[in-house]
């Protein structure tokens, strides 16, 4: 079995799990830290190791312009490429249909784009983004799919539905590296009927996962949860979900108690990279003047090594004067941040304390909103 549920809470619908990989098993729920080009910024393949790291992200779309296949073909594939030993899982492109509207043009076999580096043309559809994930050697690879913008109209979000598994049924039909998982993706806006349509048809096609996608993408969070409660009722028991693109606390423990099992995002580095702090009580802007004498670490408690061994202070002096030290501190601590995060939620699950830890969660971060 690709996937293991080892235990299901009786309050929610939060699992504990363990997906077997090619590269190694992940334990379940879990947070995939981004490495867009083959690096998840700042950090080196030992600091992610110790920052408890299980799985690292690529994205077809961009590491195919750069460096390109070809050198990552002749590297070995992605993990000899970046020095990782662990579980990759890569995007397929799809988002960037979404993110990159204006310098691209759909068509039924797949996506148009002018490159955003230097407005070169060129083609991805699901045999040419299969064919790179294959290259690129991920342990699991997504299926090409449109991700629809907020707000989208019914008519508009029916049609791309009906274009996603077309695209979902080409990927799956591809030839795929050896020990590739392959995940396909829900998507239907905010409209619940072509959620379970989408998903309902995407099991009929057959995948070792499935994803949730077309959300943090602008929509308020009534609407992701929404998105989730439509589309996991009628996913596989026996197989992992995933919500491509959320990493905010308390979002990714409300939809874990609504089945939800993995997540990945990009918010521990980029907000890192503009000196804030990611804590279990919220986030802190650690650039701000008021810690100019702060002798504390950056979250009083945390085991990272930017909290064992440097102050906010330090940290603040680091980044008032752009040294690239005190973003690598602080990206450290995000990422370890996080995965520590998950590491408590599957602690809930397994001693069956969840439902009351989801709450202290919801309670601290209001209270952090309102402070």
């Amino acid at each position: 079995m690709v996937f293991q549920v080892l235990r299901e809470d009786t309050r929610t619908k939060a699992r504990l799990g363990r997906l077997l990989t090619a590269h190694g098993a992940v334990e379940t729920p879990v947070f995939m830290d981004v490495g867009t080009l083959g690096t998840v910024k700042a950090l080196e393949p030992r600091d992610l190791l110790e920052a408890r790291a299980q799985v690292i992200l690529g994205n077809t779309y961009h590491l195919l312009l750069r460096p390109g296949a070809d050198v990552i073909a002749a590297a070995g594939g992605l993990h000899r490429f970046m020095g990782w030993d662990g579980p990759i899982l890569t995007d397929s492109g799809g988002f960037q249909v979404f993110s990159l509207a204006k310098m691209r043009r759909l068509t039924e076999e797949g996506c148009r784009f002018n490159s955003h580096l230097d407005g070169h043309e060129f083609f991805l559809g699901p045999k040419e983004s299969m064919a790179m994930q294959r290259v690129l050697g991920s342990d699991i690879a997504m299926v090409f799919d449109e991700c629809l913008p907020y707000p989208c109209d019914y008519a508009r979000a029916a049609k791309s539905v009906e274009q996603t598994l077309r695209w979902a049924r080409a990927s799956k039909d591809q030839p795929h590296a050896d020990g590739q998982l392959v995940f396909g993706i829900v998507q239907g806006g905010v409209h619940d009927d072509l959620r379970r349509h989408c998903a309902e048809e995407l099991v009929k096609i057959g995948f070792d996962g499935y994803a949730v996608g077309g959300v943090s993408v602008g929509e308020p969070e009534a609407f992701m949860y929404q998105a989730v409660d439509a589309s996991v009722p009628f996913l596989p028991k026996d197989a992992p979900r995933y919500v491509m693109g959320l990493g905010v606390m308390h979002q990714m423990a409300e939809c874990v108690a609504r089945g939800i099992d993995m997540f990945d995002c990009v918010i521990p580095t980029r907000i890192a990279r503009h000196g804030t702090a990611i804590t279990r009580r919220g986030n802190i802007a650690i650039k701000a003047a008021k810690w100019t004498y702060d002798q504390s670490p950056v979250e009083d408690g945390c085991d990272c090594y930017c909290c064992r061994n440097f102050t906010r202070a330090y940290v603040r002096h680091l980044l008032a004067c752009n040294e690239i030290l005190g973003l690598r501190l602080l990206t450290i601590h995000n990422v370890t941040a996080l995965n520590r995060f998950m590491e408590e939620m599957r602690a809930a699950i397994a001693d069956g304390t969840f439902f009351d830890w989801k709450e202290q969660v919801k309670k601290e971060t209001v209270h952090e909103r309102n402070t």
